[in-house]
Parts: structure tokens; sequence; C-alpha cells
């Protein structure tokens, strides 16, 4: 996986410590919350890498269907071949 850049890890970090301010009304250091956002990246981020695959590949195919139907739009009706 492409590491995260500096400002967005630092952004994360400081959502996950105001996650645990807010919701468990507990106060974690800069270090627990990057070691907290190290396991998930490690742990939980396979999961949504596959899941924005999943997605990306759906969208391609609803896009390969529709330039499949337009190409089948520009065809021009023949008569039958001679024989």
């Amino acid at each position: 996986m492409k590491s995260l850049k500096k400002e967005e890890k630092e952004y994360m970090i400081a959502r996950i410590q105001e996650y645990f301010e807010l919701e468990r009304d507990e106060s974690i250091g800069e270090l627990a919350a990057d070691q907290m956002l190290d396991y998930m990246v490690k742990e939980i981020g396979p999961f949504l890498y596959n899941k924005g695959i999943y997605d990306a590949r759906q969208m391609l195919e609803q896009k390969v269907m529709n330039i499949d139907e337009d190409l089948l739009s520009l065809e021009r009706p023949a008569g039958r071949p001679s024989r």
C-alpha cells in the first residue's frame, strides 16, 4: 500500500484523538493515536481497499456496457447481401 502523506496522517491522527475524547471521554496522545492508525491501516485497510476496487470495477463494467450500447446504436440497417 502506498504510504500516507504526512498531512493526511496528521489529520487522521487528530481525528482518532478527537474520537477518543468525544466518544470515550479518554485522552490519548499522538503516539497512541499513531499506533492505532497503523493498526487500522494494517488490519482494516485491505478490506476498504478491496471494496474500493470492487466499486471501481462495477463502475467500469457499467461504463463499458454503456459504450457497447452506444456503439450498437451507430449500426446502420443493411439489406440482404447479394449472392
